[in-house]
């Protein structure tokens, strides 16, 4: 701690010194090993945060083709005539679509509430 060096010569001073010195440049080589893997370690990190980042990035764009195409689609059949229904070969099912790019698409199947008198084609006797 350099509180007892009265005693000492010249020579015992700058071997002590000396040692200090290669104590110092050691504890620096370790610490810039240290700092340079963690540095590495941070730039591998982000790389792969990039990596995965253009990866959504592109699940988003391909996405959002998907949902204008099913708008240009929905668009098409409103155009001919055939309205919000789609109708399979017994049930009859609905869906309705907003333009909006800024909301995430979300789709659901809705089975349309059968008309009055209208009989559902399962081939099973009316109960009533």
């Amino acid at each position: 701690m350099g509180e007892e060096l009265s005693g000492l010569g010249v020579r015992d001073l700058q071997s002590l010194e000396n040692r200090l010195e290669m104590s110092l440049r050691n504890i620096r080589m370790r610490k810039d090993y240290i700092l340079k893997s963690e540095i590495e370690e941070l730039h591998n990190k982000g790389s792969l945060i990039h990596q995965e980042n253009m990866e959504l990035c592109r699940r988003v764009n391909i996405m959002s083709q998907q949902k204008m195409e099913l708008y240009r689609k929905l668009q098409a059949n409103k155009q001919r005539g055939a309205g919000d229904a789609i109708i399979s070969s017994s049930t009859s099912y609905s869906f309705g679509a907003t333009h909006n790019t800024n909301v995430p698409a979300n789709l659901e199947v809705r089975q349309s509430p059968q008309k009055e008198g209208e009989q559902c084609e399962t081939g099973a006797p009316e109960l009533g």
